[in-house]
């Protein structure tokens, strides 16, 4: 039997360079962690220009915020459904960046290389004001995006 070292977190991308792998490379594959509400009532990335679909799994459920226990299992077998293998790059993406850096070194710790936190998240940093959406994020950045 071998041991085998967990691979390391490979890092922060801005969104725009996550946008550019996506579109890129067509092993590349974008990881939504945020809840059910938030993808519902905030909106989700638009991947359609590239023929993509970014793979939704929450890191944590609302309103307990607790993380998924089978989450790195759960999204391997989502992953590998769609042709990618422990070399491809998935990006994580979340509210502002803490979730997906989180479930980026879980997926890392599971043996995966390529594993991106996106910076600013979908909706960015607070304002002046305490809200998000305005300061940065995918969609302040103009990111394709979408609401149902």
């Amino acid at each position: 039997m071998s041991f085998q070292r967990p691979a390391a977190y490979a890092g922060e991308l801005s969104i725009g360079d996550a946008f550019a792998l996506l579109g890129e490379n067509p092993k590349a594959e974008l990881v939504d962690v945020r809840t059910q509400a938030e993808w519902t009532w905030v909106g989700v990335p638009d991947l359609s220009g590239f023929n993509k679909t970014p793979i939704f799994l929450e890191w944590a459920t609302y309103p307990s915020m607790k993380p998924v226990t089978d989450f790195a299992p759960r999204l391997i077998a989502e992953l590998t459904a769609r042709s990618a293998d422990p070399d491809s790059p998935v990006l994580f993406l979340c509210r502002s960046g803490v979730r997906s850096l989180a479930a980026a070194r879980a997926l890392s710790a599971a043996g995966w290389r390529r594993c991106y936190s996106v910076s600013e998240g979908f909706e960015g940093g607070l304002d002046a004001s305490r809200r998000r959406g305005a300061l940065g994020g995918w969609r302040a950045r103009g990111m394709p995006w979408t609401q149902t």
